[in-house]
């Protein structure tokens, strides 16, 4: 009887090893099936869920810049247009939203000015000018014309090159976008500053990289270098710290409309080949204009621009000081009727203060370039004594 009992036992132990074998033989096969299935699965399938999970990304986020922003630009502003005292108070707290979002550091002078005789604009006694920054530095080509004097000072104009340009690109005698506008400024009797900003696609993208993992945007720094340099070069009585315009083409027009809101003593803007309808710009493929979104130009991407600061809403932080958009038909920065949309849009702002004159447009034939037709008088305009 034990020794049933005793068998009986081995042959239920061996049953249930057997039956543990089988099933980790079972599993080890159904995983290498699952394995093999895994690695057998079609790219095609991988790419297409990969896309259509963008495709979704992409028309959420397209939907809440662009076809939500008219709602969400109503909540953001409230504009008070009874005069024009009380516009700027009612815009102040956006004015304050807007520099937060650039951001610029708070960099010191760290040393005197230096000057000295620019060599290759020897014709017009130009001057290559720097201010130290701590870490960094200001620098800047600078024109007096030769008869401003304390008793007849001139008015300055802050003329700003654009991306894969230089400082001394606006006085060059033979450049298509710039037309030596700044040449023609100090024959009109300006006094010419023309600020370095740094200049090329790949160099911002990767200094905005960095300026990004501390909260800082490079346009901010370069406001900072800017309003530094001006600290210095209005102090000059050869020049009329009352009457100082800015004018910038490509990327030197983002600076203009990026660093007037921010810089009062700009009184007067002229922007070339940059205004824009931005929510398309920024966020909308189409083959009728470049999208920054689809250009490695990363640099261009400021976080929560576009919470409530398209172009036509940022003009309010330039109103009531006189402003000039040029744009050339053939300008693929933007679909130029677009641009006249997103114009009619921002000369609301001053139109209801009823200082329409103080806002024009010149959309002319030509491309991206400034336009000195148009833009000499228009500072002649609002500059004169």
């Amino acid at each position: 009887m034990c020794h049933t009992l005793f068998f009986r036992k081995i042959r239920l132990s061996i049953f249930i090893v057997l039956l543990l074998l089988l099933f980790q033989h079972l599993s080890a096969q159904e995983n290498n099936n699952y394995q093999r299935s895994v690695e057998e699965m079609p790219d095609q399938l991988k790419e297409q869920r990969r896309e259509e999970y963008k495709n979704q990304l992409e028309a959420y986020l397209q939907k809440w810049i662009i076809e939500k922003y008219p709602d969400r630009s109503r909540m953001e502003w409230n504009r008070d247009y009874s005069n024009i005292d009380a516009f700027k108070r009612s815009v102040e707290s956006n004015r304050e939203y807007w520099k937060k979002i650039l951001n610029p550091p708070g960099l010191r002078k760290s040393g005197s000015l230096s000057k000295e005789p620019h060599p290759y604009l020897t014709d017009i006694k130009a001057e290559w000018i720097e201010l130290p920054l701590g870490p960094i530095s200001a620098k800047a080509v600078l024109v007096i014309p030769e008869d401003a004097t304390a008793n007849n000072p001139a008015p300055l104009i802050i003329a700003q090159h654009g991306i894969g340009s230089y400082p001394e690109t606006p006085f060059s005698l033979d450049n298509d976008a710039y037309h030596s506008y700044a040449r023609e400024l100090l024959k009109a009797g300006f006094a010419v500053l023309a600020p370095m900003n740094l200049p090329s696609m790949e160099r911002r993208n990767y200094i905005e990289r960095l300026c990004r993992l501390i909260d800082t945007t490079l346009p901010g720094i370069e406001l900072v270098r800017l309003q530094h340099l001006l600290d210095e070069v209005l102090a000059d009585p050869r020049i009329d710290a009352a009457r100082v315009g800015m004018w910038g083409v490509s990327l030197g027009g983002m600076a203009t409309m990026f660093w007037m809101p921010l810089e009062p003593r700009i009184k007067v803007g002229v922007v070339s080949a940059w205004f824009n309808h931005r929510l398309n710009k920024m966020a909308l493929p189409d083959e009728r204009y470049v999208s920054f979104l689809v250009v490695d130009e990363e640099h261009a991407f400021f976080r929560g621009w576009l919470t409530g600061f398209s172009d036509h809403d940022a003009v309010a932080l330039i109103c009531p000081r006189p402003l000039l958009i040029q744009h050339g038909k053939s300008d693929r920065i933007a679909h130029w009727p677009q641009v006249v949309d997103e114009f009619n849009v921002a000369k609301t702002h001053y139109e209801k203060l009823t200082i329409g004159d103080r806002i024009e447009i010149d959309i002319f034939e030509g491309g991206h370039e400034a336009r000195v037709e148009t833009g000499i008088p228009f500072l002649l305009k609002w500059l004169r004594p």
